[in-house]
């Protein structure tokens, strides 16, 4: 059975069917009153989604506007003070 969505109430009823799907057809999304509440998604969908690409240095170095010229002066003040 190849779907997308489950009402609550049929992903806990059916939570082992909701896993297979997720792992063989992707992402299960799970409505609450009409509204979509959350999606499962398999441990392979998971660890690539929020694998990371790269270090902030790769990302800064591949930047396109590393050779714009664009300039940023420092800022010559002191820092504001702030009350707390």
């Amino acid at each position: 059975m190849s779907r997308e969505s489950w009402t609550v109430a049929e992903a806990k009823a059916k939570f082992s069917e909701v896993l297979e799907c997720a792992r063989k057809d992707g992402p299960q999304r799970i409505t609450r009153n009409g509204r979509e509440a959350a999606v499962i998604v398999s441990s392979e969908e998971w660890e690539r989604k929020v694998r990371r690409k790269g270090t902030l240095a790769d990302f800064l170095a591949g930047s396109p506007l590393r050779e714009s010229g664009l300039e940023i002066e420092a800022r010559k003040k002191s820092p504001r003070e702030v009350d707390l």
